[in-house]
């Protein structure tokens, strides 16, 4: 399927692609919606700097693009270390000659519970993934984009409904993506007028990924302090489960369709659209 995206968006005045000569990173690269993106980046002419906490998956995304022709390196790391994202950028500057042109920030993960049994850990880790980290990506980042050479700039942060609707169970992750969308519209309305840096959110619904699949599949990442944390939705896996009722396109997206969304944004396709929050729910929540 991506190789069909690339067929039909890569065409007209961009014969080397739509991203030709572009340096992205994309963070929580090594699996899902982040490696399908730095795959469709790659497939149109961007150098893809994957970033991700796994090493492994990381370097695997990154070969896979290089088998294929692009041009991708891995850098790994926690994305919660302050130092990582200053290494991070500097490594990205040097594979694009000194230049970087997209920031795609879509590390993250769940971590639920009601309000009365929400732990302080709990919540200060959502809020430290999902706003500190891109803050401090931003940060590190502007000497790169606060610049007028006449080439594009960037930022794609990934939001989700529950930042836009609220979400039962999930107070700290819908208050971070919440966080997120403001934090976004205030970097198109800072760095938009003097350097034409586009910064929007792309908020997904139900994207079939780790954090969407049963909870009953065991799936589960590491908190910052060795803690397993479980991944899922309890009971989606149950004999005879469907899609919530309320999609009218009637199912999940997928990681492909929901990666080309993020594609799009970064692309000149939307060149005169900033500080927009695009929803990609199959229609749910319109």
């Amino acid at each position: 399927m991506t190789d069909r995206i690339s067929q039909v968006v890569g065409h007209l005045n961009y014969p080397k692609g739509l991203l030709a000569n572009q340096t992205a990173i994309i963070t929580g690269a090594g699996q899902g919606i982040g490696a399908e993106t730095a795959r469709l980046f790659a497939n149109e002419g961007a150098k893809v700097v994957i970033a991700d906490i796994d090493a492994e998956k990381s370097e695997d995304v990154a070969e896979s693009i290089r088998k294929t022709g692009g041009q991708a390196i891995s850098f790994s790391g926690d994305i919660l270390d302050s130092s990582y994202i200053k290494a991070l950028i500097a490594k990205a500057a040097s594979f694009g000659n000194g230049k970087i042109h997209i920031l795609v920030m879509g590390a993250g993960y769940t971590w639920d519970g009601v309000v009365h049994k929400m732990t302080d850990k709990q919540w200060e880790t959502m809020i430290a993934l999902h706003c500190t980290a891109p803050f401090n990506m931003v940060r590190e980042a502007a000497p790169f984009f606060r610049v007028k050479d006449g080439e594009p700039r960037s930022i794609v942060t990934v939001s989700s409904t529950s930042g836009v609707h609220g979400n039962a169970g999930q107070i700290n992750y819908a208050l971070a993506k919440s966080g997120l969308i403001g934090f976004t519209k205030t970097i198109a309305k800072e760095w938009g007028p003097a350097f034409g840096v586009r910064a929007n959110s792309v908020a997904f619904g139900y994207i079939q990924t780790r954090l969407t699949a049963a909870k009953e599949d065991g799936g589960f990442v590491v908190g910052p302090g060795g803690e397993k944390i479980a991944l899922g939705v309890p009971g989606r896996g149950k004999p005879g489960s469907a899609p919530p009722s309320d999609i009218p396109l009637g199912r999940p997206g997928t990681a492909t369709e929901a990666a080309s969304s993020i594609l799009a944004v970064a692309s000149p396709l939307f060149s005169y659209v900033t500080g927009q929050v695009i929803m990609v729910t199959g229609g749910r929540n319109m």
